[in-house]
């Protein structure tokens, strides 16, 4: 096994969750209404638990220390896609990507809960129950926005235009993560693409939307908005106020 290659992939999956939830986070006390105020912090808080377990999972491995990871990062040394990193927007932009992401979740968690690598299908296995509820919770939304008002149908449809390339950075293959292919540790990303694109699309036709044209390749995990730094100010200004190694 590539124990680097492994290290990377697991940054990887940590990075997507924690800053999603983070982004999902800015919603709390600005839902719509005040039942799903309640719902959506909840699932902010099970992205960033399940990006927990994903760094804990990094740190069993190489030693990585996740408070150190997410305190004192760059954002060069983030490896989350660009897709989770953008401003929250309206709550149409928000409920597509919280789809899109939760979908691409459930068809690789469908996976690496067989996985060869004992700690990736523990938290496959731990994870996947509350992200089949998000799915189902953001699926809803989807198609009540969806075929809502010309208003909201417009918001959704502009939300899908903005994010459906950008989904694709999911599926893009990391360095040397055909040996962890082989080793039956993760699934093909070619594979997962297949499967979500048959989900999503399908999902998305019948809540009257459109699926965009894709004329540009995804970002690889290395480039990031500017979106990204500014987040990381606002999230690490506090744990850097102290040295890395302060002990309370």
């Amino acid at each position: 096994m590539n124990s680097a290659a492994l290290a990377a992939k697991l940054l990887a999956l940590a990075d997507d969750e924690y800053i999603l939830g983070h982004r999902d986070a800015e919603w709390t006390g600005h839902a719509p209404i005040l039942e799903e105020d309640i719902a959506f912090a909840n699932i902010a808080q099970d992205e960033i638990g399940h990006a927990v377990l994903w760094y804990n999972a990094l740190k069993d491995l190489n030693g990585d220390d996740p408070d150190r990871l997410v305190f004192f990062r760059e954002s060069s040394g983030w490896r989350n896609a660009q897709f989770v990193e953008l401003p929250k927007g309206d709550w149409a932009f928000t409920m597509v990507r919280q789809y899109l992401f939760d979908a691409a979740e459930l068809v690789r968690l469908a996976e690496t809960v067989n996985s060869a690598h004992r700690a990736v299908a523990e938290v496959s296995e731990k994870i996947r129950p509350e992200e089949m509820y998000h799915y189902r919770h953001t699926s809803n939304w989807v198609k009540r926005l969806g075929l809502g008002t010309e208003e909201s149908h417009r918001r959704m449809q502009a939300a899908l235009d903005s994010l459906w390339p950008r989904a694709l950075q999911l599926f893009a293959p990391l360095p040397n993560e055909d040996e962890l292919i082989a080793a039956g540790i993760f699934p093909a990303p070619d594979k997962l693409r297949a499967a979500w694109e048959g989900a999503t699309r399908s999902w998305l036709t019948d809540s009257g939307l459109t699926i965009p044209t894709i004329t540009a390749s995804a970002a690889d995990r290395e480039q990031h908005t500017e979106h990204l730094a500014a987040l990381l100010a606002e999230m690490q200004e506090v744990a850097r106020l102290e040295p890395p190694d302060v002990k309370w």
